[in-house]
C-alpha cells in the first residue's frame, strides 16, 4: 500500500480531507497536495512525524509501502495492564461508537 493510499485510509477513518489534515496536523495544504502530484520519495522526517502524531500511526506504517499492518494506535495510553484480544475488541467498539455519536452532533 502506497502512502497516499495510506494516507487517504486514514484521512477517510478520521473523516477529514485534506484541507483539514493541512489545518490540524500544521503542514501545509501544497505539501500535502504535492504527495499526490509528485510524489512522496523525499518526504520530510518532520512532515512524518507531524503526521503520524495527528493521524495516530506510526513513523514507520506511514513511509514504508511494504507495511500493511492496519495502524492499532489507540488515542489512550493503557500502562502496565496487559489486554485480552476481546477487551481490545470492546475498547475498539467503544471508540467507534464515540466517534459515531461526535459525527451526530
Amino acid at each position: 500500500m502506497s502512502f497516499t493510499d495510506k494516507l487517504d485510509a486514514l484521512m477517510a477513518e478520521k473523516g477529514i480531507n485534506k484541507s483539514i489534515l493541512s489545518k490540524e496536523s500544521g503542514i501545509p495544504y501544497t505539501t500535502i497536495a504535492g504527495f499526490y502530484t509528485k510524489g512522496t520519495d523525499n518526504v520530510k522526517l518532520s512532515t512524518l512525524r507531524k503526521l503520524s502524531s495527528y493521524l495516530g500511526c506510526s513513523i514507520d506504517y506511514l513511509a514504508d509501502d511494504d507495511n500493511t499492518d492496519t495502524p492499532t494506535t489507540l488515542a489512550a495510553h493503557f500502562e502496565g495492564d496487559e489486554y485480552t484480544e476481546d477487551e481490545l475488541d470492546e475498547i475498539r467498539q467503544f471508540a467507534e461508537f464515540v466517534k459515531n455519536r461526535r459525527k451526530e452532533s
